[in-house]
């Protein structure tokens, strides 16, 4: 086995903080030595399963021919927020939806 590497040599800086599945779109940029030491790093550490399963296809693909994207994405997919608040206001929803207490009255096949 390799010498484990240290959370600062990691390729991926954020490596701890990643959800499993942002994983896969986050190491597509790293070659099979970086991916070898994420999985390194992670059986020495967490050893978690979804994650390592994630390593290991990914330096099978890399064996079978893939290539890395050449680009490693520095941050996590973030959310943005509309500094607007949400473009639904009363003007722009629909109808009270009062649905009838016995059936659909619209639906024969349903008593009432």
């Amino acid at each position: 086995m390799n010498d484990i590497p240290q959370h600062d040599d990691l390729p991926l800086p954020d490596y701890d903080h990643l959800p499993v599945g942002v994983l896969a779109s986050k190491i597509t940029g790293l070659d099979e030595n970086g991916v070898r030491q994420l999985l390194d790093y992670e059986v020495a550490h967490g050893n978690r399963l979804p994650v390592t399963q994630v390593l290991e296809s990914r330096i099978e693909a890399l064996r079978e021919g893939a290539e890395p994207s050449g680009a490693v994405p520095s941050a996590a997919p973030e959310v943005s927020e509309t500094s607007g608040g949400s473009p639904v206001s009363p003007d722009t929803s629909g109808p009270p939806v009062n649905p009838p207490s016995q059936g659909t009255p619209f639906n024969p096949a349903q008593p009432r």
